[in-house]
């Protein structure tokens, strides 16, 4: 693909409604090299890395940038679809149903993990249902064909260069072979949906076989998606958020706090955080209309679509796997039902 046709490709930026998730402006980027230039360099640095030259040969050898990965970056549904049209095609009844029956079927291995990681069960199938169809459907694109593609992008190219490297890794060490490493279009994989560099950090053997097999064993892939949790600052016991009412006396005092100037896109649309005492008095309520109840928690407002959620620091870890309101919101909605 020509390089003006890939420069062209990454400015374009799809427009969502602002109240929604809006992406912040796409900062100019540059023409990359050549392909076949760029495609030698980072065989040099993957060898240079440590993944072994005989890989890299039949990883990267014969290898070119899909034109439709990037048309699936640009039009991913978190970013593009209101908070209730999102809901609307993932909480159907059919998967609320299911994730309770995935629950009831895996609950005695789901309370040892929940013992061992501190992350709530119902938290752990809601994650494992949205990102895998309860172990579904995982992906079936070639991991390394995706992360080449959107590393050559310059859209987000550094941080996908290096997924590319991380995916080598994972099969250079023997976790999985290169022919069956397929996920998301995104490089994403198994059933929890890591990203390679996420696999390298977080994947668990639960099982005690061996192997960190986030593919086939589900030990192995409620573990790793609890662990992820708890390293991204999960307490156990503790909620996610609620959904409140903005009354209109109120509505303008709320635009005027402060929101976050740092973090992921999701985390600059939230308010700053303040204890949950001060939401009470500036007149905040419950989704059903009463005060709510007294407490020091700190916690941070956000508008998604046309709904208002009060959101605690268990919420941030969510922020962690995925950062899109539609995405977290999701999870802790789904979770809530099966409680």
């Amino acid at each position: 693909m020509p390089a003006s046709r890939w420069l062209v490709v990454a400015l374009f930026v799809v427009s969502v409604s602002v109240r929604a998730q809006s992406p912040p402006p796409v900062a100019p980027v540059e023409t990359p090299p050549p392909f076949d230039e760029w495609l030698t360099a980072v065989r040099a640095e993957a060898i240079d890395r440590g993944i072994s030259a005989q890989l890299v040969d039949r990883a990267l050898g014969d290898i070119q940038p899909l034109e439709q990965i990037l048309d699936r970056d640009r039009t991913q549904a978190e970013f593009t679809l209101e908070l209730d049209k999102y809901l609307e095609r993932r909480l159907t009844a059919p998967t609320v149903r299911l994730a309770r029956q995935m629950h009831a079927k895996h609950r005695s291995l789901l309370q040892r993990i929940e013992k061992q990681y501190g992350v709530s069960s119902s938290v752990l199938v809601a994650v494992w249902g949205l990102e895998s169809n309860f172990g579904r459907f995982s992906g079936v694109r070639p991991t390394i064909p995706a992360l080449v593609t959107l590393a050559y992008d310059p859209r987000r190219g550094a941080m996908f260069r290096d997924e590319l490297f991380s995916a080598l890794r994972i099969v250079d060490r023997g976790d999985i072979e290169l022919e069956r490493l397929k996920g998301s279009w995104a490089g994403a994989l198994g059933q929890p949906q890591f990203m390679p560099s996420s696999y390298l950090e977080y994947a668990q053997d639960f099982d005690n076989d061996g192997r960190k097999d986030i593919w086939h064993s589900q030990a192995d892939v409620f573990a790793s998606i609890a662990f992820f949790l708890k390293e991204h600052g999960w307490a156990p016991g503790q909620p996610w958020g609620r959904e409140v009412r903005v009354t209109p006396i109120i509505q303008k005092a709320i635009l005027a706090i402060p929101r976050r100037n740092t973090g992921c896109r999701a985390r600059r649309l939230m308010t700053d955080p303040r204890p949950v005492n001060e939401w009470r008095k500036l007149g905040l309520l419950t989704r059903s209309g009463t005060p709510l109840a007294r407490s020091g928690k700190p916690a941070s407002l956000v508008e998604a679509g046309q709904r208002t959620f009060l959101l605690y620091d268990n919420y941030e870890a969510l922020l962690g796997y995925n950062c899109a309101h539609s995405y977290a919101l999701s999870v802790g909605l789904l979770a809530d039902r099966l409680r």
